[in-house]
């Protein structure tokens, strides 16, 4: 069998990692840091004419007609960059909600925990959020709500959100190698130091089992593989993110660094979707 990606699956990663790159760089990051609560609703309609959202609708129905493997491979990418906003909804609504597809109507959703991520700056709200109080979020580009009731989670959600883990582990460990090769201590890079060499190895480690996972779940989109995959997804996050602030050093820990941006949000998807005890009973119940 052949795993590697096909050259349209290649040119799709490509196009939205360029629009990304120029839309939602740094800068953009930074600014909507400051801006907390605030959705950049250019920036999702673009993402819904790049095709995100309306991904896995058919042809026919105005879609891309495209399945589960290119849609982790978009929020992948969606992971990497840190886009705020409720993208995992949204791309569910597409096909039922009108405009959700083309990127005009934002959609959130009740969690199976009971919050409601960005529900000011969301036009609709799948589920029932009577009673919504404000939360305070640790991730200053998620702002949370919680609800008397609780939501469920769709087995596509739950794969997709840890596709965005996944996006989150492979940028820490790009980003702690890239600092390792370029930051000097005792006369050398620190790359040079075993200790962290070793990190930088777990790190990508940790980052292909879980990537593997996620594609072979959106292949099979068995519910069983899907929680094991958001169970790899969740801990290539948390703990490449940690690792990363690791190398990084003392700047890691300061605000200006990102490091902590990618930890706070891979501890706020964690939670949010299918947390790791629920997916561990879904595992285990199957075995």
């Amino acid at each position: 069998m052949d795993f590697r990606l096909s050259q349209d699956q290649r040119d799709l990663v490509r196009g939205i990692r360029e629009l990304l790159a120029g839309r939602f760089g740094r800068d953009a990051l930074r600014a909507a840091v400051d801006e907390p609560g605030r959705l950049d609703r250019g920036l999702w309609k673009e993402l819904g004419d790049a095709g995100l959202f309306a991904l896995r609708l058919p042809e026919d129905e105005g879609g891309v007609g495209l399945g589960l493997p290119e849609a982790v491979l978009l929020f992948e990418e969606a992971g990497r960059w840190l886009v705020p906003g409720p993208l995992v909804a949204t791309h569910g609504a597409a096909g039922s909600v009108p405009g959700a597809a083309e990127g005009l109507t934002v959609v959130t959703e009740v969690s199976g925990e009971g919050l409601v991520p960005w529900l000011d700056a969301a036009d609709v709200v799948r589920g029932d959020a009577t009673g919504a109080v404000a939360v305070r979020s640790v991730d200053p580009l998620t702002p949370l709500h919680r609800v008397p009731g609780t939501g469920a989670w769709a087995p596509e959600a739950v794969l997709l959100t840890a596709a965005e883990q996944v996006g989150t582990a492979a940028w820490a460990t790009e980003a702690a190698v890239s600092h390792a090769r370029q930051r000097e201590q005792f006369g050398q890079v620190i790359g040079g130091f075993q200790a962290v060499k070793h990190l930088c190895a777990g790190m990508l480690v940790r980052t292909e089992l879980a990537r593997a996972a996620v594609h072979g779940a959106a292949v099979t989109g068995d519910p069983v593989e899907i929680a094991g995959a958001k169970l790899l997804a969740d801990e290539a996050a948390v703990a490449n993110a940690r690792d990363c602030l690791q190398v990084h050093g003392g700047m890691g820990f300061t605000w200006e660094a990102d490091v902590h941006l990618h930890l706070k949000r891979a501890w706020v998807r964690a939670a949010l979707v299918l947390p790791g005890d629920r997916a561990a009973e879904e595992v285990a119940a199957a075995l």
